[in-house]
């Protein structure tokens, strides 16, 4: 296992995102779809691990299917939903040729899902709220030191607080209930 590693924001984390949205967007160009940054690394001032985080929105299933292929016509491989529904994750091999830029997780959402919602909710709350953005930094620092090599346990450790920001942009207690469990160590 990799070694849990947080760093001090990074400007090149945005330039590295825009080189990805235009590889994915030319390959996409006949999908109505649309590709964001979230995660840590799309918070200005927020420490992170250097990993992009990145969501292809789609409209329907229909569209996640399309654009599942032709992520695998370029060497992703598509490993499933990984238990939440209505988004599909994949992984790529460190010598794909065709993928320039730095680590990264892929996702294709479809638009609405709660996953998404989440993760563009919490983006939203962080962007708004330095106070929060510094709370934030300081519990991710203190977890990756604690938990270097647990990755299920630097996860279960964050989840209480994001709650907590995602409870202050209204997800409903629901919402909350199972992004505790998806987040909950086994």
């Amino acid at each position: 296992m990799k070694k849990i590693r947080v760093e001090e924001y990074n400007p090149m984390w945005k330039l590295e995102f825009e080189k990805a949205k235009f590889f994915y967007e030319e390959l996409l160009k006949e999908v109505d779809s649309e590709v964001v940054h979230v995660g840590s690394t799309s918070v200005e001032g927020l420490w992170a691990k250097p990993i992009l985080d990145i969501d292809i929105i789609v409209n329907n299933a229909m569209d996640s299917e399309q654009v599942i292929e032709l992520l695998e016509s370029v060497g992703y491989i598509h490993i499933g939903n990984l238990g939440i529904e209505g988004r599909e994750a994949f992984k790529y091999l460190d010598d794909n040729t065709q993928i320039k830029w730095m680590e990264h997780h892929l996702y294709v959402c479809i638009r609405e899902n709660e996953n998404l919602r989440n993760h563009l909710l919490l983006q939203k709350h962080l962007r708004n709220n330095k106070n929060a953005v510094e709370e934030y930094s300081k519990l991710k620092c203190e977890l990756a030191e604690k938990h270097p090599n647990d990755i299920d346990s630097y996860v279960d450790g964050k989840t209480e607080l994001i709650t907590s920001f995602l409870k202050a942009e209204g997800m409903d207690k629901d919402e909350l209930e199972r992004i505790e469990f998806i987040n909950k160590k086994e």
